[in-house]
């Protein structure tokens, strides 16, 4: 059951958001990515890098290459220091064929995420949807009411300022 999405309030001060997202299922992914960055411009996040890839596959190894960047010290002298990436948004559709196929590009998907967010400590947001058809696909990316990238958007702001707060 999808539940409406819910409009929250972020002020974003200096955060970084990455955004890798799919060119495959385009028509989905575009429209989850236009209302991710939407959502991430309204909490006022000047820093969003966008990073396309070919496929769903492709996502975790650039995901992990951004959050390494990340992790690395920054110059301590104020005039070159940079604010790191404070969270990485991952986006895809992955629609189910006839074969097993999609459940194991899925499965190897979030996985990777899971082990990159872990790993590298910085927030990793799985939006990258395993679906039955396109019927599904429709429903979480292309509507106001149930958008996965604006979802996407929230939690990457709630963990990075979650993130940050901690020691």
């Amino acid at each position: 059951m999808l539940t409406p999405l819910k409009s929250r309030t972020f002020r974003a001060g200096n955060l970084r958001v990455a955004i890798v997202a799919s060119k495959y299922n385009a028509r989905y992914v575009d429209a989850m990515l236009r209302s991710a960055r939407a959502e991430l411009k309204r909490a006022g996040v000047k820093g969003i890098q966008v990073v396309r890839v070919p496929g769903a596959y492709e996502i975790p190894i650039v995901a992990a290459r951004l959050a390494r960047a990340a992790a690395l010290v920054p110059d301590p002298r104020p005039s070159t220091r940079t604010h790191p990436i404070s969270a990485i948004i991952c986006l895809g559709v992955i629609l189910r064929g006839e074969t097993v196929h999609a459940a194991h590009i899925g499965e190897a998907v979030s996985s990777a995420l899971m082990q990159i967010q872990l790993q590298q400590g910085i927030p990793v947001i799985h939006e990258v949807l395993l679906l039955e058809n396109e019927e599904q696909a429709r429903a979480r990316c292309l509507g106001q009411k149930h958008n996965r990238g604006a979802e996407a958007a929230q939690t990457a702001l709630e963990m990075a300022q979650l993130m940050a707060g901690l020691p």
